[in-house]
């Protein structure tokens, strides 16, 4: 029975987790050993050491020899159980396995090609895309070539063969309209460029960059240029339409070149409203759909504005001249008192000018919008209702005629001060003749202001039943005296 005795050995001590084999030889050196003795004693600790290990070893043996059976039967137990979990689970892993080979034939591959599809076919719409977008732009180009052609004068052959004599066909002036038209909507591919959008990719293709560079641009300048070039040549020349020209024009022998036939001032003001409709339509818009109350006709302003301050200029250069030479003073009144009803017929004219449809607005729609916006949609209408209004809120001015006198008459007063400085017989005959000096420079501003009886004017009052009533000019007429008559008293 010495397997059942008690062992010396604590094994408390060396099974306790916080067993530590440094504390545990200093404490067995320590008790082995007297602190005051100067050598120290290791071989008794040493061989406690060594006979705990030889007893530990011991009774080691004596366990595994005693229960070596049910030892190796638990073992070969958890090993046959082992091996038939592995078997079990061997056998799953094939089954998934196969799954999974299964799954990657019939969708992994199959998700491959159909993805493998899927990008040909974005590829494929993207191509078509831009192919139908290449496409409308050089059909586009095409028909901004053929209204440009339009535009030029065309010689042809009025005999019908070769004997017959050439004859000039005038410009169709409404292919500005219609070039106009034309390049809004080439503006609009151009610049709608993001993802998605129709003009997406027409920056990358080389030829929508040469039908830009060599066609677009230089047909949008050229049309700019001639519509510019209508305005500034606007004239009553060609809306003067006398009573003998009347009559000329309905007699079968009236062919006289000195008189306006009705047909040709309708021709005229015609011309005259395609110009003003293409430099509306060709205006810069911030950005491509913005409200049209939001819209300001910069180029059509800029040119109405630059022929205004032309007329200004140079009826300033003429008066000048005619006050310095008086002898020419009257036929320099009457030019300045024409160009004066130059800007009364422009006035009269863009009065009738409705703003023109333009693609890139937003035009009010629906009930709801307008309970929303009723009053900024009122004031925007009425102040855009013609395109008078806008050129003269830019103009800050209720009339062009008083504009036009009152710019005349601040850049006038300086220079009859100039010649009145310079004395000699230029100013002593202007302090002479001031009362005539006022009446002239009045009927002078009475006449400009009024419209004549042009065909502009006729076809005004085939629309309106009430006559036209002449403003009072007065005011207007009264500020030119006083640029001319009050330099003469300082």
């Amino acid at each position: 029975m010495a397997e059942s005795e008690p062992s010396y050995i604590d094994y408390e001590t060396f099974l306790d987790p916080s067993f530590s084999p440094t504390s545990f030889a200093n404490t067995l050196t320590t008790s082995t050993n007297n602190p005051s003795d100067t050598p120290l004693d290791l071989s008794t600790p040493l061989s406690r050491v060594l006979f705990d290990i030889q007893e530990i070893d011991t009774h080691i043996h004596t366990l595994t020899t005693k229960s070596a059976l049910p030892l190796l039967t638990h073992a070969r137990d958890q090993n046959d159980a082992g091996q038939r979990v592995l078997h079990t689970v061997e056998a799953q892993v094939s089954v998934l396995k196969e799954g999974y080979e299964r799954l990657e034939k019939d969708v992994l591959r199959k998700w491959e090609s159909a993805e493998e599809v899927r990008g040909a076919a974005e590829r494929s719409w993207a191509t078509v895309r831009l192919a139908r977008a290449v496409g409308r732009c050089l059909m586009l180009g095409r028909q901004l070539e053929g209204q440009l052609l339009e535009l030029s004068p065309r010689v042809s052959d009025a005999g019908g063969g070769g004997g017959g004599s050439a004859m000039v066909v005038r410009e169709d002036h409404r292919a500005l309209i219609r070039a106009s038209h034309t390049l809004l909507m080439l503006r609009r591919m151009f610049t709608t460029t993001a993802d998605g959008e129709e003009g997406y990719g027409l920056d990358r293709v080389k030829v929508m960059r040469t039908l830009r560079s060599d066609l677009v641009t230089p047909a949008e300048n050229s049309i700019k240029a001639r519509a510019q070039q209508i305005v500034n040549k606007f004239s009553l020349t060609a809306f003067s339409l006398n009573a003998e020209g009347s009559a000329a024009s309905m007699s079968p022998r009236g062919q006289s070149s000195g008189t306006t036939t009705y047909a040709q001032q309708e021709e005229a003001r015609s011309r005259m409203i395609s110009a003003i409709t293409a430099l509306y339509l060709l205006s810069p818009t911030p950005k491509t759909n913005i409200p049209a109350s939001d819209f300001a006709p910069e180029l059509l302003l800029a040119t109405l504005k630059g022929y205004i301050h032309t007329a200004v200029s140079t009826s300033l250069a003429v008066l000048s001249r005619g006050l310095s030479i008086l002898s020419s003073l009257d036929r320099a009144l009457l030019e300045v008192s024409t160009r004066c009803q130059h800007i009364v017929a422009l006035e009269s004219l863009l009065e009738d000018i409705k703003p023109p449809a333009h693609p890139f607005l937003i035009y009010p729609s629906g009930q709801q919008d307008e309970n929303e916006n009723q009053a900024r949609i009122a004031d925007s209408a009425k102040a855009k209702s013609n395109l008078l209004q806008p050129l003269l809120q830019a103009l800050d001015t209720s009339s062009l005629p008083s504009y036009f006198w009152r710019s005349l008459a601040s850049s006038l007063s300086p220079r009859v001060q100039e010649i009145m400085s310079r004395g000699g017989v230029s100013a002593r005959t202007l302090r002479s003749n001031r009362d005539r000096l006022r009446d002239d420079i009045r009927a002078c501003v009475l006449r400009g202001s009024q419209l004549p009886s042009t065909g502009l004017n006729r076809a005004r009052m085939k629309s309106m039943e009430a006559p036209i009533v002449v403003g009072n000019w007065e005011r207007e007429a009264a500020v030119m005296v006083g640029a001319v008559i009050s330099v003469h008293g300082r």
